[in-house]
């Protein structure tokens, strides 16, 4: 892990000291604001690994848009607040489902090779939608999505990406607007000015042992925003994905709901559908319901729903359209011995997806002027509690394309120092202490605020992540960060660069972890994919969104 040009022999390009906009992510939601944003600006698109490394990329199932002649946006708006439970914000919903056919032709103007039905756009049915309206590339979507628009990017002479770029803080003037960002580059710290920025940083599933998320989705957005003083909503909302490949040393693969959609069945181990016994649509369920329902009938069978799993028969499904639809499930469930054209996957439930995330209004911006969140480092009040199916890539498009009516703060008169610091950073014993908390955090968050929570285990992590908090403050080096001066750059070794980084994401999967551990202590009823075994039910009295603001934590109405 290091940022070493030298290490690696590849000249990278140097980081400008000023944009007028900086965006920082490179998934679908950081790609499309950058294309989105005026062409007259110049755009730096910052991103802490090489392109493309995203959720998005990761993405299977696809995007959804009414454009069937049987569908509509009404149809695709109230099936969204349905899965919501109560929270979704109406007004953000409706914009999100009348933009999507006009987010859609974009995206095909611009390249991407959606499958097809004779001339038509193919569309498929997933969970909790009343009509097939998910359009797909194969089992690829979010990649199909994400080269493409990645192609486009770097046909744009505006715009510059910026990769191994890790944003280490946000910079914030005496009025509290957002200036610019400090970024750790080149084995460089730098503060770097911007009359805008935007995270477009993706989730934090990294923060849970089972998760189905890449590597770099540490939270790394919510936790600077946090750090920053902005509002933030819903934290306590995570999407459990229910089918993800379940094998002894394989990653969670997810298995897409499409999968379902087409047919599969979720079986036990006498084949039997047992997801009927706790919701009259089945596997086809909103995925919360599924997931809970794999969780209490593993429960059930005596078997700890941690280490078990429950399969999904891919067998209903013809061989013809299941090796055309799904290709890259095939050959990844393959690659690990299992053959779905002849046998049952292992499937159990995995954290997918964070509804909650920084408070944005329907122009993208949040409570601190000049700063700007897209996708799923925004809480935009189009998922409510719990995220109907396939809307996740449609909302980076949709906030993104209304990135082009950005507002700029104006310019600072003042310039950051053109001189670089040498910067000794102390790393005694830093490294296997961080990665004794980077294992154990995400074990005790599956265990406390997983599928199933409850107030005493929500305590008990808690106090457990704060000793953490206070240990990670008092590293050497995080004192030695805490003392930068704003404006100044600093040069350090490769080996402090890649302590930074791994010093960098633990900071931020701490701060998260808290944020969720303290929203689901704080909401006393289940709702969406927030369910508490000890308040089973919902409750009409919070009928409202979770809201952090600093030390500040109510039930509210939102932005």
């Amino acid at each position: 892990m290091t940022n070493s040009a030298a290490a690696s022999g590849v000249s990278r390009p140097p980081l400008s000291q000023e944009f007028d906009a900086i965006v920082v992510g490179a998934g679908a939601a950081g790609l499309y604001s950058a294309l989105c944003l005026p062409s007259s600006l110049r755009v730096g698109l910052l991103t802490k690994d090489d392109l493309p490394l995203s959720a998005s990329d990761w993405a299977q199932g696809g995007i959804a848009a009414a454009i069937a002649p049987d569908d509509s946006p009404k149809l695709h708006v109230e099936d969204t607040l349905k899965a919501g439970a109560g929270l979704c914000d109406e007004v953000a919903v409706r914009f999100l489902a009348e933009q999507a056919p006009a987010c859609v032709r974009s995206l095909v103007d611009l390249g991407v090779a959606f499958d097809r039905h004779r001339d038509d756009l193919a569309l498929t049915l997933e969970a909790a939608h009343s009509r097939r309206r998910v359009l797909h590339a194969a089992d690829t979507t979010g990649r199909a999505v994400v080269s493409t628009l990645s192609r486009r990017v770097a046909e744009r002479d505006n715009i510059t990406t910026i990769s191994k770029a890790f944003v280490l803080d946000l910079w914030l003037d005496e009025e509290s607007c957002c200036r610019g960002v400090c970024v750790l580059y080149d084995e460089k710290i730098t503060w770097v000015q911007a009359r805008a920025v935007v995270l477009a940083t993706g989730g934090g599933g990294q923060v849970f042992a089972k998760t189905t998320n890449p590597s770099v989705s540490t939270g790394d957005g919510v936790a600077i925003a946090a750090r920053a003083g902005a509002l933030l909503r819903d934290l306590e909302f995570v999407q459990f994905h229910p089918t993800a490949l379940t094998l002894p040393n394989a990653p969670r693969f997810l298995i897409s709901e499409a999968v379902r959609g087409e047919g599969a069945h979720l079986v036990n181990d006498a084949g039997r559908r047992f997801a009927f016994d706790y919701h009259s649509d089945g596997e086809l369920a909103p995925r919360d319901v599924v997931s809970r329902a794999i969780f209490r009938y593993l429960q059930s069978t005596g078997a700890d729903p941690a280490d078990s799993h429950v399969w999904l028969d891919c067998r209903p499904i013809a061989p013809e359209p299941l090796q055309r639809r799904f290709p890259n499930i095939l050959r990844v469930c393959r690659d690990w011995g299992i053959d779905p054209a002849q046998e049952p996957i292992p499937v159990a439930p995995a954290a997918h997806y964070w509804m909650g995330g920084i408070a944005t209004d329907l122009q993208g911006r949040t409570s601190i002027p000049g700063l700007y969140a897209v996708g799923e480092t925004a809480s935009t009040g189009v998922h409510g509690a719990n995220r109907l199916a396939s809307n996740s890539l449609l909302e980076c498009l949709v906030f993104g394309a209304a990135l082009a009516q950005l507002e700029l703060q104006p310019s600072l008169s003042v310039a950051v120092s053109p001189g670089v610091k040498p910067l000794t950073l102390e790393s005694s014993g830093l490294s296997q202490r961080l990665q004794e908390i980077r294992y154990e955090l995400p074990r005790l968050l599956w265990k406390s605020a997983g599928i199933c929570r409850e107030a005493a285990s929500l305590q008990e992590a808690m106090v457990q992540v704060q000793q953490w908090q206070q240990l990670e403050a008092a590293f050497p080096l995080a004192q030695q960060m805490g003392h930068l001066q704003p404006m100044q750059s600093y040069c350090v070794s490769s080996e402090a660069a890649a302590w930074l980084l791994e010093w960098g994401e633990l900071r931020n999967l701490l701060e998260v972890s808290q944020l969720i551990l303290k929203s689901a202590a704080f909401r006393c009823e289940s709702r969406g994919g927030h369910y508490r075994s000890d308040f089973p039910q919902m409750q009409s009295q919070w009928m409202g969104h979770t809201l952090i603001q600093g030390d500040r934590l109510w039930c509210g109405e939102g932005v």
